[in-house]
């Protein structure tokens, strides 16, 4: 199969023909026709990523076609169209069992512990727990861009935030991730305030029906713009970057017993932030709260938005593109540029 390869972190990933993936007893293999190219993509590209060891193929947000299952693999077939999240849990511990997979201790990850699918074909292990049926509406390539940014966005407000109709969701950071955000958020009866320092993505949050947004560079302090633009601060908010500026920002932003959720992966001097317990978890009563991808039996709900017409996740995807062009999207993220979510489309 060809697959886009890189043998040290940074350097440029290669178009290669390498095996095709084993097909695992209790899984399948999967034929790619579409891959998102992700900021944690990036990450792994980086080094930044401790589970990454080169030589790697990246890649985490494909939709395919089913071309072989193994014995164990009982409820999916040769042909199905199909996806999965990115962390492939085990589906028998006790954290799976209660519905918490993504916190499977015995979990494998798509394209960080092993090779994924930047290439043209997929190995997913314990397919009737991990793989995700398409439906027939659904393009592949809409469906690569829903990827782990949507999903991840989905469990954030509908799962770990509980985020109610009428509320206001903040959303610092309107990349592919903060996009999604924006666009379920208003789906779901909240009002949005989209915050950014780029105009075409605060341009892309209002297409995407954000009902207002923020120009983080304009305010002294973006905490308290918030809380002024949402009658006394959002109920829940997003850091969809993860640096320390963002973290405070949407904390500070929040009203008495609002919630953050972390979606953004915090980096190196990120990764520790401070946090102003007496003023604003003790004194508030704020929430502070991670969230990490979302199970596959958690997917029929976001389905149903998207065949309901709720949601049109094929429009944040701004540019498709040929398995030789992944290096170079991946290099451009060095910069935080670009608006919306990359996919590749040609194998």
């Amino acid at each position: 199969m060809r697959a886009a390869i890189f043998d040290t972190f940074g350097a440029q990933l290669e178009v290669r023909d390498l095996p095709d993936p084993a097909v695992p007893d209790d899984g399948a293999v999967v034929r790619v026709e579409a891959c998102g190219v992700c900021r944690s993509d990036w990450h792994a590209w980086k080094g930044a990523d401790p589970d990454v060891v080169p030589p790697h193929v990246p890649g985490h947000e494909f939709a395919g076609v089913i071309e072989a299952t193994g014995p164990d693999c009982r409820w999916f077939r040769v042909g199905d169209r199909v996806t999965a999240p990115f962390v492939l849990a085990c589906g028998q511990c006790a954290d799976c069992l209660g519905g918490e997979a993504t916190i499977c201790a015995h979990q494998q990850v798509l394209g960080f512990t092993g090779w994924g699918a930047f290439a043209e074909r997929v190995a997913v292990p314990r397919g009737d727990f991990n793989l995700v049926a398409l439906p027939e509406g659904l393009d592949p390539v809409a469906a690569a861009g829903m990827g782990c940014r949507v999903t991840t966005a989905y469990r954030a407000i509908a799962d770990r935030a509980a985020l109610r109709p009428g509320e206001w969701l903040a959303v610092h950071g309107c990349g592919g991730v903060g996009l999604a955000a924006v666009m379920i958020g208003a789906a779901m009866g909240a009002q949005v305030l989209a915050i950014d320092i780029a105009p075409d993505k605060l341009a892309a949050a209002s297409a995407a029906g954000a009902t207002l947004t923020l120009d983080a560079t304009a305010p002294a302090d973006v905490g308290e713009a918030v809380r002024e633009m949402t009658d006394g601060g959002a109920h829940v908010s997003l850091d969809a970057l993860g640096i320390t500026e963002t973290f405070h920002n949407s904390v500070r932003g929040l009203r008495r017993l609002g919630r953050h959720v972390q979606i953004g992966m915090p980096l190196g001097r990120h990764a520790e932030p401070t946090v102003p317990l007496l003023e604003l978890v003790y004194s508030r009563q704020i929430a502070i709260m991670g969230t990490r991808g979302m199970a596959a039996s958690r997917f029929p709900g976001l389905l149903a938005m998207i065949e309901a017409g709720r949601l049109h996740p094929g429009t944040l995807v701004t540019r498709r593109i040929p398995l030789h062009d992944a290096g170079d999207a991946l290099a451009e993220m060095d910069a935080y540029a670009g608006t919306g979510v990359t996919v590749i489309d040609r194998f």
